[in-house]
């Protein structure tokens, strides 16, 4: 087989660009770009070859398609050397069978995509593992690249860190100052990146980003580099495979900047188009109130747009007011019938709340998703016997203090009526009769 993909414009303009270009517009209208594959090649193999090939990649040690994402080379990145591929055989992340919480809230069959069990922790490594390489064969190509930048809110500085480390490439990461966790800022921090905090929020950073990667030595690695989307449309791929290629009823991911729910339908869209499934899931994006242009969008039928100023949220990682990757996501959401919900700072806080009470250990960003699902679920658009999947997309370790002021009863904006599935340490005297006590008095016992 032959296989190659190119850039091309979104917006249908003429012209293919290469990969290992330094290019992320269209040069025709200014419209972002996407990774275009040659289907005709990927078709000389039938969907029934396909999918045993992919089976037969699952967890090798064979470099590097032992990668969930790199053993989808050919729908990747099919022109890049196996030398010059970065990875930490990321993906593969487990499905969780949230029996429990489903059963709490009405719902048959319910799992949760575990994207934060991943070597840095979120689902951004998917994504980075592909840009990162793409990188790195540039630079041996003779490329004038000698850094990789990015604007994050947490996940993506430390993949990008962390992914930069493993190839010798120096990384420059924005972040907006006191507005992302400690466990995320020491990430990027710790795998030697040049760590800019600045006095703005998450859409100051990506303008100030944008305008230090017109150097063409510093390559900008965020969503708006449709490189990383090609990684991240795996997820979709691994989901299906895990149900022995059944196509769940619903798929919900959090969403901010959009390039993740893109990835999401592109995934699946090939996967129909070369025939290993033959139905599309409903898909669900998911924005906190907090940060909810996509929803606002949503509301007109996308007839009308307009970004917003991001308020403070919980969620960190989704406060993006101004999503760069909107068009991409709109094409996506009107071709799966997608709705998009929201979730208010009191909502994602108890749907995360009582999924950690049932075995998870969510970050603020799955009780969006979670929220968005119970809510669906309450006006009976997600009926009770459909199979969903929730995709968590970050580690609930990276958002340790969001947890412990929770049950400490500390989370600011919160009143005690509002902390009412607290769990706090019982702190007692070593006495023998103070701990029966406390053990007798304990509620669930």
């Amino acid at each position: 087989m032959n296989e190659n993909a190119w850039f091309q414009c979104i917006r249908g303009c003429e012209g293919r660009y290469s990969l290992f270009d330094v290019i992320y517009n269209c040069p025709v209208c200014g419209g972002l770009l996407e990774v275009a594959h040659d289907m005709e090649a990927l078709k000389q193999r039938t969907g029934a070859e396909w999918r045993r090939l992919f089976e037969q990649r699952v967890r090798t040690n064979e470099w590097p398609v032992g990668s969930g994402v790199w053993g989808k080379k050919e729908w990747v990145c099919p022109q890049i050397e196996d030398d010059n591929i970065v990875s930490m055989f990321e993906g593969h992340t487990n499905l969780f069978w949230a029996q429990r919480f489903g059963q709490e809230i009405g719902l048959e069959d319910l799992w949760v995509k575990l994207c934060g069990n991943s070597h840095t922790g979120s689902f951004k490594d998917l994504g980075m593992t592909v840009l990162v390489s793409v990188v790195k064969q540039m630079m041996a190509n003779g490329s004038p690249v000698r850094a990789v930048a990015c604007a994050s809110t947490g996940d993506t500085s430390a993949a990008l860190a962390a992914y930069g480390a493993a190839a010798g490439i120096q990384t420059i990461v924005f972040l907006p100052r006191n507005r992302v966790s400690a466990a995320q800022l020491i990430q990027p921090i710790a795998n030697g990146a040049l760590v800019l905090a600045l006095d703005t929020d998450f859409d100051g950073c990506m303008a100030l980003v944008k305008e230090i990667t017109q150097d063409d030595t510093i390559y900008l690695a965020n969503s708006m580099n449709s490189l990383r989307i090609e990684g991240q449309k795996t997820v979709g791929i691994e989901i299906v495979m895990q149900f022995d290629w059944e196509v769940p009823d619903w798929i919900i991911i959090p969403v901010g900047n959009l390039g993740n729910v893109t990835a999401l339908g592109k995934g699946l869209l090939m996967m129909k188009e070369l025939g290993l499934i033959n139905k599309l899931p409903r898909l669900v994006a998911a924005q906190a109130a907090q940060a909810n242009p996509f929803y606002l969008s949503y509301l007109t039928g996308f007839r009308e747009y307009a970004p917003v100023r991001a308020g403070q949220t919980l969620a960190s990682a989704i406060q993006i007011g101004n999503p760069v990757s909107y068009e991409r996501a709109v094409k996506i959401m009107q071709q799966f019938s997608g709705i998009v919900e929201q979730a208010t700072e009191s909502e994602l806080t108890d749907a995360s709340v009582r999924a950690d009470l049932t075995g998870m250990y969510t970050c603020p960003h799955t009780g969006v998703a979670l929220a968005a699902l119970i809510k669906l679920l309450g006006r009976g658009v997600i009926k009770p016997h459909e199979r969903v999947v929730v995709i968590s997309t970050a580690h609930g370790l990276k958002f340790t203090q969001f947890k412990l002021q929770y049950h400490e009863g500390t989370l600011p904006g919160f009143g005690p009526a509002e902390l009412l599935r607290r769990n706090p340490p019982v702190e007692l005297p070593a006495d023998l009769a103070a701990v029966r006590e406390a053990i007798s008095n304990h509620r669930a016992l």
